[in-house]
């Protein structure tokens, strides 16, 4: 076990308890069409603006009856019809049925519909076919079930989704106020970094953090600022942090381990940060770093009152503190950290109720083998699949060569679950999986 490092489960608490006072602020609202709200968080709550639904309906297409005269099994007159979208000719008369189709409006008087596919039409007559009876209320949707005029149907802090989109458009919403995305700031650090369409030289890698932590960002409801790559050196270090001060959040990669060259930590310590923890107990992204640290200082060292900048057009979430994670270097551990840590603070940042990594259970695949290491959570890269009706999805462990292997995450789109004491099922054992 790693002495004095957090569990995750631990580490996990100290980023959920930070992310809950972020909510002291007020964060910034907008207004979108309908067509750009999935992704956002509902800034004002949603209220049925009638009953839902608004008139008792039909769910099937058939006739509407009284369930004590249908299920006498004599025949009932046929005495009007009405499709979906108008409105009933008038009460149904005694001893009689009226046609109806799926969405249409339930005449007066009717307390269930009958089935199309279960009554016999004779000579302008229907009759339940025998055997069959019908209950009051079957196949009806009575008024108001669904929601009352005025009843609060989403509450504010709602991510927004195709379901909640079809329910504001019910209620004649064509466009809802959603927090501003937080912007967050993506901060590559080392010389060995060169730009995406650059021909790497010997020793030289392609800048894939910053396009990768990027595109996570914007999943998880942010904006994504990426900073010009910082060389390792204490200067380049120095102005990339000063630079970020504007964000929301700063999400730093690389030289947050302990060798020669990892000049992360030192650089927020000049920039006056202050740290929540400084490494965890989990393989990949052990070297994980979080903190807060003031968002302007003069030469002296001294936080500058940021309300006196007048050029500032936009106020970051949080006004005096820019809370920052030291991501590792390596994609899969950066990705990984990203979706532990990182994810639910942005979703808090984002006005979300709901922040927390995405957890599923999953049945283990055969031929997994064993993957237990004592003292720390293990994130590795898996793939999950669904099978049969009924059964739990299957997942399956993605052959890698470590937390450089961008190949072995690109096949993945989880992370299987291995917790600190030795204790995995093996092939067929139900586990825990983080989702992508």
């Amino acid at each position: 076990m790693s002495s004095g490092l957090p569990s995750y489960e631990e580490a996990a608490a100290q980023v959920a308890a930070y992310a809950r006072q972020l909510g002291r602020f007020r964060l910034s609202v907008e207004r979108v069409e309908l067509g750009r709200a999935p992704g956002r968080v509902l800034a004002r709550h949603l209220s049925a603006d009638r009953d839902q639904p608004p008139f008792a309906r039909s769910t099937r297409d058939g006739f509407a009856c009284r369930a004590v005269e249908a299920s006498a099994h004599v025949p009932l007159a046929i005495a009007g019809a009405t499709r979906a979208g108008e409105v009933p000719a008038g009460e149904l008369p005694p001893g009689s049925a009226w046609e109806i189709m799926t969405g249409a409006a339930v005449p007066p008087g009717a307390d269930a519909v009958a089935m199309l596919e279960h009554v016999e039409i004779t000579n302008g007559n229907v009759k339940l076919a025998q055997k069959r009876t019908i209950a009051v209320g079957e196949n009806i949707v009575a008024q108001g079930a669904q929601a009352r005029k005025g009843d609060e149907l989403l509450a504010t802090g709602t991510a927004i989704t195709a379901a909640q989109v079809a329910l504001a458009a019910a209620c004649g919403h064509a466009a809802l106020e959603v927090f501003t995305r937080p912007r967050v700031a993506i901060l590559t650090t080392g010389d060995e970094i060169v730009p995406v369409k650059s021909v790497p030289a010997p020793g030289q890698i392609r800048n894939s953090n910053g396009p990768m932590l990027a595109a996570m960002v914007v999943a998880a409801g942010g904006e994504p600022w990426i900073l010009p790559t910082a060389s390792d050196n204490a200067r380049a270090l120095d102005t990339a942090l000063a630079q970020a001060a504007e964000a929301d959040l700063l999400l730093i990669t690389g030289g947050v381990s302990a060798g020669k060259f990892d000049l992360v930590e030192p650089a927020l310590v000049r920039a006056g940060a202050r740290f929540q923890f400084t490494g965890v107990r989990i393989q990949p992204g052990k070297p994980l770093v979080f903190g807060e640290m003031p968002r302007y200082q003069n030469a002296a060292g001294n936080v500058l009152n940021h309300t006196n900048d007048k050029a500032r057009a936009r106020l970051p979430v949080a006004p005096h503190t820019l809370p920052f994670f030291g991501l590792p270097g390596n994609p899969v551990s950066s990705a990984a950290t990203f979706l532990l840590f990182a994810a639910p603070l942005l979703a808090a940042l984002a006005g979300s109720s709901e922040p927390g990594p995405r957890f599923a259970l999953a049945q283990l695949a055969p031929k997994s083998g064993k993957h237990e290491k004592a003292g720390l959570t293990r994130f590795l890269p898996a793939k999950y699949t669904f099978g049969a009706t009924g059964q739990l999805p299957e997942v399956t462990l993605v052959p890698w060569q470590g937390s450089g292997d961008l190949a072995a995450m690109a096949h993945s789109n989880c992370f299987l679950v291995v917790p600190e004491e030795p204790s995995l099922q093996g092939p067929g054992g139900i586990v825990k999986v983080l989702l992508f």
